[in-house]
């Protein structure tokens, strides 16, 4: 099964909350901090604390500068990944990162991606947040990721190019194409390097998909926590919350039930002979894409007799199914609603009699048979071919099944 990780951003996203939470759901600091060892970087040192945010435990990174650190462009950074010892992999998930935040900075202040200088995504904890994230994904085993939507937040922030608003410009730049929202948050719940990480590494936006939980991690943010700047104003705690597990595959579900996406095309009918649509019924039945068709009596306005026409098809054959409703029928318009049904899961065996061979239909839960029934278009060919009555025929399936 295919491990992925999703990301619930419902508080926003940056570097120190990514792995903050990454370190909660299993990432050993030891192991991510010998591993940034191999960047050769100096004059700082990375700590691990358990936080209370609001009401909910969330581990905070941080990243402590020690000594004297210099200002670095894309290609310095660039090369300070590449010739590292890092594992292929953790390259190249960096700098994925790092390009798609100095490409929305370099077009903001028109610059060259190469040569402008990031005050921000150029400092060691910039780079640390990043580099530690694609190896923290890397020691998880993480195959895929998706996100929720992205919430921004609302006010202003000081940054080296001044006082700018929230969102930040290279924010919005690299969030283009991605669902977002402003939340009821008066700070900066996502940075740009958050934005980095969700753009380049999830694979879809939205509610996550079918999953089976094996852990689940909150990292922290500074807003709300114990020992940090209170004065800040939320409905929520200020975390980022991982979920990781393995992909339920189609074929790994239980197979009891499953929806399927059908709709159901109607139409009212009042000036048409029941054999005609009795001949629609059939040929309306021959098509693989219809599920199910009937016909009901209905009173229609001032008292008059008519038949309801009710079809259930695939979604996607809809349009020919209504091709063949209007060609056969004397109807003009016809009501369709798109609809989901739970279905069993279904098998036709087959069934030999002292005179023949019928079909029946089961349905089962969880492998396990709860239904059946003789199938009827094969009991009616026995009957006609060997000249019992059709009843017999229905009894016989029935019984002989019973027994197998």
């Amino acid at each position: 099964m295919k491990k992925i990780l999703y990301l619930d951003c419902f508080s926003g996203i940056s570097g120190d909350m990514m792995i903050g939470a990454l370190l909660d759901a299993g990432l050993d600091i030891d192991c991510l901090s010998k591993e940034l060892d191999k960047l050769g970087l100096e004059g700082y040192r990375i700590k691990r604390s358990n936080v209370m945010a609001d009401a909910i435990s969330a581990v905070k990174f941080d990243v402590e500068i020690t000594g004297k650190q210099v200002e670095r462009n894309y290609s310095d950074i660039r090369a300070l990944i590449m010739e590292s010892s890092l594992a292929e992999e953790v390259k190249k998930t960096s700098l994925d990162i790092f390009e798609a935040i100095a490409a929305a900075e370099a077009k903001i202040h028109s610059k060259d991606i190469s040569d402008v200088h990031f005050h921000e995504v150029g400092a060691i904890d910039s780079i640390i947040d990043i580099v530690g994230t694609a190896i923290g994904l890397h020691k998880l085993k993480i195959e895929k990721i998706l996100s929720s939507q992205v919430p921004l937040g609302s006010g202003s922030t000081n940054t080296s190019h001044g006082k700018l608003p929230i969102p930040a410009p290279a924010t919005l730049e690299i969030l283009k194409g991605v669902p977002v929202y402003r939340g009821d948050f008066d700070f900066e719940v996502t940075t740009p390097t958050g934005a980095g990480i969700a753009r380049t590494l999830a694979s879809g936006f939205g509610r996550f998909m079918d999953m089976e939980i094996e852990s689940i991690g909150y990292g922290a943010g500074s807003k709300g926590i114990s020992g940090h700047n209170h004065s800040y104003s939320s409905a929520l705690p200020n975390v980022l919350r991982i979920l990781i597990g393995n992909q339920i595959e189609p074929d790994k579900k239980k197979k009891h039930t499953h929806l399927s996406d059908t709709v159901m095309l109607s139409t009212n009918i009042d000036d048409s002979n029941p054999e005609v649509l009795g001949y629609v019924m059939e040929k309306l039945q021959e098509q693989k894409a219809v599920r199910d068709v009937w016909l009901e009596h209905i009173y229609m306005k001032k008292n008059r007799l008519a038949f309801k026409l009710s079809i259930i098809c695939d979604l996607k054959e809809e349009a020919a199914i209504a091709h063949i409703i209007f060609r056969e029928t004397s109807t003009i318009g016809i009501r369709r609603e798109e609809i989901k049904r739970y279905c069993l899961e279904r098998k036709i065996e087959k069934i030999k009699l002292p005179y023949g061979e019928v079909e029946i239909k089961t349905a089962s839960i969880d492998g396990k048979e709860i239904n059946s029934s003789p199938e009827y278009e094969s009991c009616r060919a026995l009957a006609k071919k060997t000249g019992k009555p059709l009843k017999e025929v229905y009894r016989d399936a029935v019984l002989f099944f019973s027994r197998r």
